[in-house]
């Protein structure tokens, strides 16, 4: 392996939206759909430190989910649509601004992750530091 300070810095951005290991930029992050693999193929980097929890869902949640309920509530209001209507309108709405964000946002908070050396908090008692 090559010594981690030869690797050059890559933006998370770019790499972690198009699902590519954040220290060499050519291996791959994931296994599957959502699934980290476990290394790089490339470079070996451990992917044990990459731990996204839900943030991929939030932000999600936040920024796609809540205009498909909009919409489907503007279109139950507006035309008193029947169910079928909105399993033809709503759901396929719903699924095509949820599920595909999903992927390059994980990617792109592991990435970060890495990035910026994030750790998990400890505590610091009086006198310690």
């Amino acid at each position: 392996m090559t010594d981690a300070r030869s690797w050059p810095t890559l933006s998370p951005m770019q790499v972690g939206i198009r699902g590519r290991c954040p220290r060499c930029g050519q291996g791959h992050l994931f296994s599957g759909f959502l699934t980290l693999r476990e290394e790089c193929e490339i470079c070996g980097l451990d992917y044990s430190f990459a731990d996204p929890a839900d943030g991929p869902a939030f932000f999600v949640i936040c920024f796609a989910c809540v205009p498909s309920v909009v919409f489907g509530i503007w279109l139950e209001m507006a035309y008193q649509a029947p169910y079928w209507v909105h399993l033809v309108t709503t759901l396929p709405f719903m699924l095509l601004t949820c599920i595909p964000p999903l992927r390059p946002l994980k990617g792109w908070l592991v990435a970060s992750q890495y990035y910026y050396k994030a750790e998990e908090g400890r505590r610091v008692l009086k006198g310690e530091a």
